[in-house]
């Protein structure tokens, strides 16, 4: 629900460009010796801009999508895969990739960790005084929410406009607009 999360919040965002690719929980093949030796990688959200959003992918193969690489990646960690996503994952999202922003969420702890890509490597980013860390990719804050989703009350990973506002989905642009007209 959290990857679903994400994915219709940057939908309804960027309802009005047709020039990116969100998905989550998907395979992304980056070589042929990475295929051959099924070495998958799946990060469990990620955004690819400058695409065309016209066609649905079953998995990201970058050969067929002319080299690009996910621009924004987020794992959502947990005690089992914290150390594959603190070091594996990072070394191939930074070294292979080159993804300009990563970023871990552990919901149990409500921790959030990021980097931004520097000439070489992931230098940290700072949060604000939320806890929030600013995506320049995105030109979106991400950071922790206490709320309902898909009628489940928890902790959850939202994106925030830069005035603080959650970036809502489209069920709830729409519940907040039967609201005003009510």
């Amino acid at each position: 629900m959290q990857m679903n999360l994400l994915i219709e919040s940057v939908h309804y965002h960027w309802r009005e460009r047709e020039d990116y690719f969100t998905g989550g929980n998907m395979f992304i093949y980056f070589s042929v010796e990475q295929v051959r030796n099924r070495d998958y990688r799946g990060p469990d959200f990620f955004v690819v801009k400058g695409v065309d959003s016209s066609h649905d992918r079953a998995a990201w193969i970058v050969w067929e999508e002319y080299g690009q690489y996910p621009n924004v990646i987020v794992e959502l960690s947990s005690p089992s895969t914290i150390d594959v996503d603190l070091g594996t994952k990072k070394d191939l999202y930074e070294r292979t990739f080159r993804t300009p922003e990563y970023f871990c969420f552990d919901p149990t702890a409500e921790e959030l960790i990021g980097w931004r890509l520097s000439a070489s490597h992931y230098e940290p980013i700072a949060p604000n005084e939320q806890g929030w860390l600013w995506s320049e990719e995105m030109d979106l804050w991400l950071g922790v929410w206490r709320g309902e989703f898909q009628r489940t009350d928890t902790v959850w990973l939202r994106f925030y406009i830069p005035e603080g506002q959650p970036v809502l989905t489209l069920s709830e642009a729409e519940a907040q607009r039967a609201e005003a007209e009510a």
